[in-house]
């Protein structure tokens, strides 16, 4: 009996000394609050996005005129420098004026003969009409003398017609730009024979200053824009106007804006695309025939959009896109949106956000859904401390 009391005695005593044991334990190593993770936000604004389209195309000339001779005969000089600049009306060949002036030398006596001969016979059909008032001459005399007048009239037109093509023909013989612009390289030489209205150019002038752009944009993008425009989902701007910009090839914007100036009406059966046209000035005749560029043409504006980082956006197993947001509890919440198009290192969205939503863009790997999170924005409401 005295064996088993003390047994008792030292289970209990062993019991209330672990019981001890583990409440001193549990005091020290009391359970942590909530840990707020810091994250970088972005508050969603409503402003005024400006929607463009970038599409490749390549440089055309303003003007182009192919220089051919409008008469036959040897070139003696070519008065122009290969690749300048010439102003329209300006020589560039001198054929050879020989003949040329001989013709107008020629039509010329035949202007004065013709002269002549219509003196004499207005003077004879003058008396010949005198002398049929006193029954002198018979009336088919008279009718005859009236007749020689009249061809003798004919004949001085046929003169001065002759004179006026031979004069042309001579000034032919200058060969002038018919605009102005920068002048190509000459396909022939001093001594060269020419012939008028010849197959092959005497050289070629452009005019770059303005310059036009070629671009294509598909038919389905023009269909959604001009839809756009009409529902009032995208408006014009204030001078009704479509600015375009250039890219270079080597990246480099190029610094004068143009204007859209023209769209084909017909849409290309192979392609399905649409001609568009700009017009840019060229003052420094940087922009050249056949180069290669990318056109930023403004579309329209399109009013109260919010824009985002891309950093903020996210993908669903499934490819949707979606963010993390943070509500008033500083709680993460999970937001689906819609983008509409990238600009820049932004996203612009259709929908999904709402002005003054606070978008993580920072840490977002770093987060769950309903996580506590924690954040500094000079826009957004600090959050407060973890309780």
């Amino acid at each position: 009996m005295l064996f088993s009391t003390r047994s008792k005695i030292l289970t209990l005593t062993f019991a209330a000394a672990l019981a001890a044991g583990l409440t001193g334990c549990h005091k020290q190593a009391p359970v942590q609050g909530p840990h707020a993770t810091p994250v970088g936000v972005q508050v969603a604004e409503l402003s005024d996005e400006i929607v463009s389209s970038e599409l490749p195309g390549r440089l055309t000339a303003y003007r182009t005129a192919e220089v051919r001779p409008q008469v036959t005969g040897i070139i003696l000089k070519r008065l122009f420098e290969e690749g300048s600049q010439v102003q329209e009306g300006q020589s560039l060949y001198q054929i050879d004026p020989t003949l040329y002036k001989a013709a107008v030398a020629q039509a010329t006596a035949s202007v004065a003969q013709a002269e002549a001969n219509l003196r004499l016979a207005k003077a004879d059909a003058k008396r010949s009409t005198a002398l049929l008032a006193s029954k002198a001459v018979s009336e088919q005399a008279d009718e005859s003398a009236q007749a020689k007048y009249k061809v003798a009239q004919a004949n001085l037109l046929a003169a001065k017609a002759a004179l006026t093509t031979a004069q042309e023909n001579l000034r032919y013989t200058e060969v002038k730009s018919p605009i102005p612009g920068r002048v190509s390289l000459s396909e022939v030489t001093p001594g060269a024979l020419v012939t008028a209205n010849q197959a092959a150019r005497l050289t070629v002038v452009q005019q770059l200053d303005p310059i036009y752009m070629d671009v294509q944009q598909s038919y389905e993008a023009l269909a959604k824009l001009k839809s756009q425009l009409a529902a009032g989902y995208l408006k014009k701007g204030t001078n009704g106007e479509a600015d375009v910009t250039i890219t270079l090839a080597d990246g480099q914007v190029y610094p004068y804006k143009g204007k859209l100036m023209f769209k084909d009406a017909l849409v290309d059966e192979t392609t399905g695309s649409v001609r568009l046209r700009a017009v840019f000035p060229n003052p420094d005749g940087t922009l050249l025939p056949g180069m290669f560029a990318r056109a930023k043409a403004v579309d329209g504006v399109r009013e109260k959009v919010i824009r985002i980082s891309q950093k903020a956006v996210m993908r669903a197993q499934n490819g949707s896109p979606y963010v993390f947001v943070v509500n008033k509890s500083n709680r993460v919440e999970s937001r689906d949106v819609v983008l509409h198009y990238a600009d820049g290192t932004d996203w612009i969205l259709e929908k999904g956000l709402s002005a003054g939503d606070v978008v993580i863009v920072d840490g977002t790997l770093r987060v769950r859904v309903n996580d506590l999170v924690s954040f500094k924005s000079d826009k957004a409401p600090a959050a407060p401390a973890a309780k």
